[in-house]
Formats: C-alpha cells, structure tokens, sequence
C-alpha cells in the first residue's frame, strides 16, 4: 500500500474509531433516584452521566433547571445539542460556594465540607467544624446574598455554586455563569414538609457522587422522626399552642398546611391554627389571636425575642396571654453560634428529628426524660 493512501486510510479510521466514541446524550434509559418526600427535583444516572432536573426553584416557579453531571473525561466524549442544560457540573467537586446556612450541614453530614471556599455571610454560620475553617482563612466572605461580591468569588473560581431564589432569576448567579462557572438551584426551603426539606441531602449527594451515603444518612433520620412521632402518639394530653408574635400590628404565625404546623401535629399537640391553609403565614391582628389563644398552654417561637423584658419592651400587649404570665414560653433564637447566627436556621432543615424531639420535650417532658433540647429554651 502507498504510503499516501495509508495514511488516508488511518485518518479514517481513527476519525470512525473517535466518533464511536461519542457518548450520545438522549436522557431516555436512566436509572431515577428514588424520593420519599421531595418533589422539587429529580435525578436519572445513565452510568456515563447523570442529569438533575430542578423542578421548583422558589415558590410559583414555571421553569424546571436541568443540568448534566459527568467527569471531565465522559464530558470530552459527549455530543449534545447546543443550550440543552442550564449547567454543566463535572462530577469531582475540588471547591464549591453555597449561599444558604441549610446547605452547611448537608457539607457536613456527607464529609464534604473541606471543599467550602465562600459563603455570603459568614457570621451567620454556627457549626464549629465550618466555623475553625472560617478562622482559618480557608473559607472567604462574599458579602450579601442579594449582591455577592462577584470579584472575589470569580478570584476562588469554585466548581459549583449552589444558589437559590426567592422569586426569579439572580442577576448576580447570570454574571457568575457567563464567567463559565455552573450555578444550581437549591429550593429545599420550597418544599411542603420536614422530611422534604431535609430529603435535599440526597441533591448533596449526586453532586458529590456520595447518592448512598446521602440515602443512607436521611433513612436514618427519618427512621429516628417517625420514632419520634410514634412516642407523642403516647402523650395522654394535647397542651393547647400559639405561636409567632407581631411586626408592628400585624402578628405572624405558620398556617395549619406549613411543614411548622406539620411538626406539631406530630408531636401530638392541639395548634389552635391547626385548620387554616394556604402558602406563606397567616396575618391576624392582635385581637383575632388573643381571643384566640388568650388561655393557651404554651407559647412557642416568639418571633426573634430571647427574653420575656424584651417581649414586654416590645409590646406590653403581650403581658395578656397566660403561657406569658405562666412563664410557658419558649424559643429557638437563644441557641446561637460564636457569631450570633441561630442554630435551628442553619441545622433545623436537615435534622427534622431534633426539632420535633425538642418540641415534644416541651410540650410532653414525662415523653423523653433523658431528652435535652436542641434548638427550643425557656425564655430567659
């Protein structure tokens, strides 16, 4: 053979050899992960790729996200039409910034959290573990969630961000992936219950490639929060709650459908808004909720007051109801971090069980004698 027609032929043939190696992106023969309780997001693992589909970003979202998730070497053989994903995520996550204190402890509860490098609002952050690593140097301030400081975050250069939305798309996250950097949305606050919420750990997981540690650790927690449910079904007595307090005349508390109301109904209480629904918190005036709840047996998160001089200093109005007078009030914003972040924000999504545990300890003590509260403490 000539030399010429030779090397025609191993051009060739190695340009058929390189085509056959296309991975042929098509999303119709995944393996789907399997949800107990989230429904705001899906994931399909096609062995040389995975695909998680974000399907409510924030409250009235219309538009589902989608992204691809492989390793850099997968990604080199793919084929797929241009614009097909919202981001690109290669699957070995060396640094990542996320921008909400509930995805701190899924970091943590999947051994991941070295790969932190920037967080807006550091102070905010109570764990001690992330709290050494802030000390450290090796985790960067990024200034506010409504206006990340871009400079200093495109400096890190992260892998991944994971963002969320209040009510459409952050101008701030856009800058971030036109500078090639992949932005996922995180919508477990989205979520209708306890265990959806906290069920997010297995969205860590397929980042991480961890998807059995994820799926191992939240059976785990659901198993200790229907055990916990099964103990208030026990309780001989349903103490009577109000909760939430005013901002100016308007006194906020979580309606009878909220994954807060959820929590007290499965520790076996009587919420006396326990048959009111709809999205967001309910709005009263002072004289709907004392005629109410004047004679309630308990008073629980009292808005952000620690004390029962800040709530008399705030409204002397608040001297009526009886749980205040009988020193039955109690609160999660006492159980604070080194920089004064609260604890329950940061931890409470992901660990449902401690925060009906606590509430189940206040409201039924003789329940869980043993049982030292978490997040919830007697005002002071």
């Amino acid at each position: 053979m000539k030399p010429s027609v030779f090397l025609l032929f191993l051009i060739a043939f190695v340009s058929c050899k390189n085509e056959s190696a296309k991975t042929v992106v098509d999303n119709t023969t995944g393996e789907s992960l399997e949800l107990k309780y989230a429904d705001g997001f899906k994931f399909q693992d096609f062995k040389a790729y995975k695909v998680l589909e974000i399907n409510k970003a924030w409250p009235e979202a219309t538009k589902n996200f989608t992204y691809l998730i492989a390793s850099s070497k997968e990604l080199s053989k793919m084929t797929f039409p241009k614009d097909t994903y919202d981001g690109i995520i290669t699957n070995d996550i060396k640094k990542i910034v996320v921008t909400s204190t509930t995805h701190i402890p899924a970091l943590e509860l999947l051994g991941a959290e070295q790969t932190l490098v920037g967080f807006p609002g550091t102070n905010y952050i109570s764990s001690e573990k992330t709290r050494k690593r802030i000390d450290a140097g090796d985790i960067r301030e990024l200034g506010k969630n409504e206006g990340i400081n871009t400079e200093v975050l495109l400096e890190l250069n992260p892998d991944l961000v994971v963002g969320f939305g209040v009510d459409g798309v952050n101008k701030t996250f856009e800058t971030i992936k036109k500078a090639g950097i992949p932005v996922v949305y995180n919508g477990d606050w989205v979520e209708s219950s306890a265990l959806a919420k906290a069920e997010w750990l297995k969205f860590f997981g397929v980042l991480f490639n961890k998807e059995k540690e994820a799926d191992s650790i939240f059976n785990q927690i659901e198993k200790d929060y229907l055990a916990a449910k099964a103990i208030a079904k026990q309780a001989k007595t349903q103490p009577t709650i109000l909760s939430g307090a005013m901002h100016k005349d308007v006194w906020y508390l979580p309606n009878g459908s909220s994954p807060e109301a959820q929590f007290l109904k499965d520790a076996n209480v009587n919420y006396l808004w326990s048959e009111t629904t709809g999205n967001g918190s309910l709005a009263l005036s002072f004289e709907a909720v004392l005629d109410k709840a004047k004679d309630a047996d308990i008073w629980l998160s009292p808005s952000y007051y620690t004390s029962f001089n800040q709530l008399e200093n705030a409204s002397s109005l608040y001297t009526n109801f009886n749980a205040f007078n009988n020193k039955s009030v109690y609160t999660f914003s006492s159980t604070t971090g080194e920089t004064g972040g609260v604890l329950y924000y940061e931890l409470g999504t992901a660990r449902p069980d401690l925060v009906l545990k606590d509430i189940i300890k206040v409201c039924h003590p003789e329940l869980l004698k043993d049982y030292a509260p978490y997040f919830f403490k007697p005002l002071d």
